[in-house]
């Protein structure tokens, strides 16, 4: 096969690691891609989220597949066009991708699906003070609020101080959006991706992201500083009733309202008193849950996704795993999650356990910062803490003036102090 990856982060190099590791792979393309990501495949300066660019890339190239890694192009209906084309894509079309580009058409899906999640209010742009004010009132203690567009994973405020409330509310409302507010759901946090043909869903392994940018969850949300898999604290049956509860019914309405769902199809929860309950759907592989699961995953992946490009996901078998943990640390530029600085230069980017996102080459082919997440670093390894060792003992080795990472990835899990 010869696959077409869009996008340009870690995500993605994940993805052209695992798809380069499949016999049946012959050729990889990506759009636009990162310096980091030469060695895997040829890099096309095409925008991710111009639906016609990429289809004629796709045509120009001749490529037999086509892998969608981020959110905004299939929320554009990237997917949609490469379709109409018929060229075989794994992501979404447009109108199935809304239950991560609108929030509160993931909420009716739920409800209709019967699926647990928090209680949410919408407040439209233009809304008077003393309608928010109302609103807010029925929340709290702790207030959620969240764009009920796409942000990056950056879109959430969760906090106790309703001053920060209301003002991420004027915030959202600035940017022309709407605005959710939802009840806080208690528990540890569970990031299980699900590939979906149809009605056919099949679980990858459970991972757990760390989204705040300091150690200890403190400071703003981020797009996800570190991440590892399995869940060690998970219900041996946990995954399955996510799949039962969740996904499988999620899939089935998907399919009844007419926009059947084909790709991955990531489901945020926290798994409190009663078991596993909604935070957010997301369309794609997650990131950097994605670096983490797919460093374990045995079965070919090119194989994989373009089952269910095809429409045959039920026809594979069970997918094989290798044993362990695997774990993800974000390297972030200075300033991040604000306006990062960029430009910095970077040394120790080389290693094979790195996966390149925010990055790019000076003229002097040094590897520099070229955004705010600007690299992980994965180890894997026959326990969580031997996990923690390989990726930190390569991120040591890495240079990059202003850079920070959080040094408590899975420390939690490996100290035994996540229970459900």
């Amino acid at each position: 096969m010869r696959i077409l990856v869009i996008g340009s982060g870690a995500r993605e190099h994940a993805l052209l690691l695992g798809l380069s590791q499949d016999p049946a792979v012959t050729e990889l393309h990506i759009a636009p891609g990162n310096a980091g990501m030469e060695p895997l495949a040829k890099l096309h300066a095409v925008k991710a989220d111009d639906p016609s660019a990429v289809t004629a890339l796709a045509q120009e190239l001749g490529v037999d597949f086509v892998v969608i890694g981020p959110e905004i192009p299939l929320v554009a209906g990237v997917a949609d066009a490469l379709r109409a084309a018929n060229i075989a894509v794994f992501g979404p079309n447009k109108d199935a991708a809304r239950i991560e580009g609108s929030k509160a058409f993931a909420k009716d899906v739920m409800a209709a699906a019967g699926v647990r999640t928090a209680h949410a209010e919408s407040i439209l742009p233009g809304a008077e003070a003393a309608e928010i004010d109302a609103v807010l009132d029925r929340f709290g203690p702790v207030w959620v609020v969240k764009d009920d567009g796409l942000a990056a994973g950056k879109g959430v405020v969760v906090t106790p101080d309703r001053e920060a409330a209301r003002q991420h509310i004027l915030d959202v409302h600035e940017s022309g959006n709407p605005v959710l507010l939802e009840t806080f759901l208690e528990g540890p946090e569970v990031s299980l991706f699900c590939l979906v043909d149809g009605e056919t869903v099949v679980p990858l392994l459970p991972a757990q992201d760390h989204k705040r940018v300091h150690d200890n969850d403190e400071g703003p949300n981020t797009g996800g500083m570190g991440a590892y898999c399995p869940l060690p604290w998970l219900p041996e049956n946990g995954v399955q009733r996510i799949v039962d509860e969740v996904c499988v019914p999620v899939a089935q309405e998907m399919v009844r309202r007419g926009c059947s769902y084909s790709g991955l199809l990531y489901a945020g929860l926290a798994w409190g008193p009663e078991g596993p309950a909604v935070v957010e759907f997301n369309c794609r592989f997650g990131d950097p849950e994605t670096q983490a699961v797919l460093a374990l995953l045995k079965t070919p992946l090119g194989v994989l996704l373009r089952s269910v490009a095809d429409g045959t996901l039920q026809e594979q078998p069970p997918l094989l795993w290798e044993d362990g943990y695997a774990l993800t640390v974000v390297l972030a530029a200075h300033n991040y999650p604000d306006t990062p600085r960029t430009g910095d230069i970077i040394t120790g980017a080389e290693h094979a356990q790195v996966r390149h996102a925010g990055t790019a080459k000076n003229a002097n082919g040094d590897y520099i910062s070229a955004g705010g997440r600007v690299l992980n670093v994965v180890g894997t390894g026959p326990t969580l803490a031997d996990a923690r060792d390989s990726a930190y003992a390569v991120l040591s080795g890495i240079t990059m003036d202003g850079g920070h990472y959080r040094s408590d990835i899975a420390l939690p899990a490996v100290d035994g102090r996540i229970t459900v």
